[in-house]
This record gives structure tokens, sequence and C-alpha cells, in this order.
């Protein structure tokens, strides 16, 4: 699959502290492993949170309300919610999880 960029849709509105936290765990690991994303703020834009609406899956999306922030996409594909993403951390498939080729550790330089 071709790498388009990880998009985060987010909210800056401090709605509920876990979701803070959690869009922050997202950014962290993304920023640690020095993949390329970009933050979507879905309460400042109606066209970006209607997009995001359209681009979720239907068998992704709560049975009542609306999918909370963070939500992940890989260009126009959609990755997953938060928990789909911590899933994928712990069990070590967070790159498949993106859409990524998993990176091989560097060595060191002499």
């Amino acid at each position: 699959m071709a790498f388009c960029k990880i998009l985060i849709r987010m909210t800056d509105k401090k709605y509920k502290i876990q979701i803070k936290k959690k869009q922050q765990d997202v950014v962290r690991f993304l920023e640690a492993n020095k993949i390329e994303f970009e933050e979507v703020d879905i309460t400042m834009s109606e066209e970006q949170r209607q997009w995001m609406y359209k681009n979720i899956p239907p068998e992704k999306k709560p049975d009542q309300g609306n999918p909370m922030p963070p939500q992940i996409f890989n260009g126009d594909r959609y990755c997953g919610d938060y928990d789909s993403f911590f899933e994928s951390k712990e069990s070590n498939t967070v790159f498949s999880f993106l859409g990524l080729k998993a990176r091989l550790p560097s060595k060191a330089e002499p």
C-alpha cells in the first residue's frame, strides 16, 4: 500500500481529559517513531468533521451518536479509532494497522 500521510482526526476542545490523553498517546507514538502525520482539528471545520463521519466504515461507527476522536486515517484509508490503535501497539502490529511497512532498527554507526 502506498503511504500517503497519517491523519489524526482530533479535537482541540477540552471536552474530556480522557480524549486528550488518547490523542496525546497517538501523537507521541508517531513522533517517537518519526512517522509523518498531520493533526486535523474536527472542531474547527464542519467540512473535516463531515469527511471523518463519511469515511468511517458503517461497521466501525457507534450504535448511538458520532465516533469520538481520535480517528486515524492513512490518506483516505480508515485505520481505526484509539482502541484499535492501542490494541495494535500492544500486539506490535501498529505499522500494519497504519498501513505502513514495519521499520527495521537501524544499526549504530561505529
